[in-house]
């Protein structure tokens, strides 16, 4: 009798994992949201997103939390595995388990190939596969270093064959060719459309730069010292930026994504080809916007909405088709919400919420507020509507409506008429600072001026590393 039911527990075990659904999940470098055609960009071509879109339920107000350095990809893929805040991370994943992990514990073949911008360390216990890895910053992508995970360590790397991200596309299929037995969770983080911003010359897909708009908030310069004003990223183009300089800049990342976009619908090609298909849970997001001309700025060292907010879709079984939502969350409650919908237990340090209910009905809300902090020169906090940014550094606060002006051109902080809310938001950020163990200052003794002139060339501008 004994063994008869332990016989029927493996037999119900077995089922539970044919039934689990499987996890691909595509994860892009620096892609604003607004860069997708379905969802409102009327020039880029990106038309394996539009049909993800079309499958599932597409994010508006999605967001990663801000880092405390230049190279912002390195936190927000940290708080994406870890489900932690900013302020909790272990940037390298050696200090607590992570949701890969989880998933591996609950049965899931897990498989990686891509950008891994957090320490050789962590990469063999994260991830179970890992091939064709760039466990790098920034690179040519048509001379990518990449590795594979033998023996659970990070070999040494070997020069690409050709595009990077063709390569973990192409790593991403032999994967989900191979899967038999068993759900499985496969992560795809690119590392485009980083720039550089280079695909192969013969890719077809161009853009010419004076039918590009420019960006609604356009500005030459910004207009004060934000605390980050010639780091790398803002050494891309000269100051003042010219309209023809941003929309150069701008045909060569739309070129970039649409390549990105080529790249991801041959895996779905393949997971549809497969016997897969109809029980994968597809997503879509990105580790960060980009400024790209917004506000004056190029880079993502800020609390913008263009460099904060990220492309977000999520599609699958279960999961409501061509829906839209405004429901607040950060990246780090995505793979939260994931395990809910897999049935999977994450680690006791996971502090991102499950927003699941929100992907069977749009209109259900997720977060109710978001603090979002680079380094200790920008603060920022949101209820949704209403936008606080703080620069203590130099004293500066600014107030946007966001239902009234979504791109943050007329700030409202110095009108008498806002004092009240200006105050209210500055006590909720103080208090979610608190709350999520952020330590540094609204205000400071001695302020620094915040007028700013761009670096004279050859100044010896200290130039950051990404």
């Amino acid at each position: 009798m004994k063994r008869l039911l332990l016989t029927l527990l493996s037999v119900t075990s077995l089922a539970n994992a044919a039934t689990k659904p499987n996890i691909l999940f595509f994860f892009a470098d620096d892609q604003r949201a607004d860069t997708i055609a379905a969802l409102g960009n009327p020039v880029i071509k990106t038309p394996n997103l539009d049909r993800l879109a079309h499958r599932g339920v597409a994010f508006s107000r999605a967001y990663m939390q801000g880092g405390m350095g230049g190279a912002t990809c390195v936190p927000s893929r940290a708080m994406l595995l870890s489900g932690q805040n900013l302020f909790h991370i272990d940037e390298k994943l050696m200090r607590n388990e992570t949701w890969p992990e989880s998933f591996a514990k609950a049965g899931y073949t897990t498989f990686a190939s891509g950008k891994w911008h957090n320490g050789n360390t962590s990469l063999p216990r994260v991830f179970q596969i890992a091939r064709s890895m760039f466990t790098g910053g920034m690179t040519n992508p048509m001379q990518a270093k990449l590795s594979d995970v033998v023996d659970g360590k990070v070999a040494p790397a070997k020069p690409s064959a050709k595009h990077a991200c063709e390569v973990f596309a192409d790593e991403a299929i032999r994967f989900i060719q191979q899967q038999s037995n068993g759900p499985f969770f496969a992560y795809v983080p690119f590392d485009g459309p980083h720039d550089p911003h280079i695909v192969p010359d013969d890719f077809p897909i161009k853009y010419t730069a004076d039918q590009i708009p420019l960006p609604p908030n356009f500005l030459p310069q910004h207009p004060f010292n934000n605390g980050e004003m010639a780091i790398r990223d803002e050494q891309l183009l000269p100051w003042p930026r010219t309209e023809e300089n941003v929309r150069n800049f701008l045909a060569e990342y739309y070129r970039y994504i649409s390549f990105l976009d080529v790249q991801i619908g041959r895996v779905l090609a393949a997971l549809e080809a497969s016997p897969h298909a109809k029980n994968t849970i597809i997503v879509f997001s990105a580790d960060s916007g980009v400024a790209r001309g917004s506000h004056g700025l190029i880079g993502k060292q800020n609390v913008y909405e263009h460099s904060m907010r990220v492309p977000l879709i999520i599609a699958g079984p279960g999961i409501a088709e061509n829906k839209r939502t405004e429901a607040l969350c950060y990246l780090f409650d995505v793979l939260p919400t994931l395990g809910k919908l897999c049935g999977v237990t994450g680690p006791k340090t996971s502090e991102g919420i499950d927003f699941s209910a929100t992907l069977n009905d749009s209109t259900k809300p997720a977060r109710s507020q978001l603090m979002f902090a680079y380094r200790n020169v920008q603060r920022a906090f949101t209820d949704g509507r209403w936008k606080l940014i703080r620069y203590p550094q130099v004293d500066r606060t600014q107030l946007f409506d966001l239902q009234a002006d979504p791109f943050e051109v007329t700030n409202l902080a110095d009108k008498p008429e806002h004092a009240a809310k200006v105050a209210e938001l500055t006590a909720a950020l103080e208090k979610e600072m608190q709350q999520s163990g952020d330590n540094s200052a609204l205000k400071v003794a001695t302020p620094a001026t915040a007028e700013w002139s761009p670096p004279v060339k050859g100044s010896g501008e200290k130039k950051s590393k990404k």
